[in-house]
């Protein structure tokens, strides 16, 4: 798994138009497995600091359970609808999977200010594919823009 700067490092370009679709909206769709492994999608914030991609949650949360016990994850950001009138105009949408992997270190926890303190869960993303979804300037078609860790960046398109 490559840490967000080692994303940024390896494909600076699209990992900065990522990132702005990730900040675009503040809460985050966020896919877990449950014991069961079926999956469990919730709401979610996450925040870029000190290199890294973060996700907290309040303590003893279902969503934190089952990333302790499994810690694959999904997360997806929001996006306005597409305007019929100019498709291409669409900024697009962000998604990404990986790792998360939770922090216990009392000085990272204390560094977040995390609502309950260091009784909350403090994941950091480790990433595994990134994807930024987005209509082409033609306004005929999707283009998907893929990178996975160790083999770079590709692009599809569809119509």
């Amino acid at each position: 798994m490559a840490t967000w700067q080692q994303f940024e490092g390896e494909a600076p370009a699209f990992a900065a138009r990522l990132r702005t679709l990730m900040e675009a909206h503040r809460h985050k769709t966020m896919a877990t497995l449950r014991k069961d492994g079926s999956p469990r999608i919730s709401g979610s914030e996450a925040q870029f600091k000190d290199g890294d991609l973060w996700i907290g949650s309040m303590p003893g949360a279902v969503k934190a359970l089952d990333l302790k016990r499994d810690p694959r994850v999904a997360l997806h950001s929001g996006s306005p609808d597409p305007d019929d009138e100019n498709p291409a105009a669409w900024p697009g949408d962000a998604k990404l999977s990986g790792r998360a992997i939770e922090i216990t270190d009392p000085d990272v926890l204390d560094r977040f200010n995390l609502p309950q303190g260091r009784e909350s869960h403090l994941f950091r993303i480790e990433i595994e594919e990134a994807v930024i979804t987005r209509v082409a300037e033609t306004g005929d078609m999707l283009v998907i823009e893929i990178w996975h860790e160790g083999k770079g960046l590709r692009e599809v398109r569809r119509r």
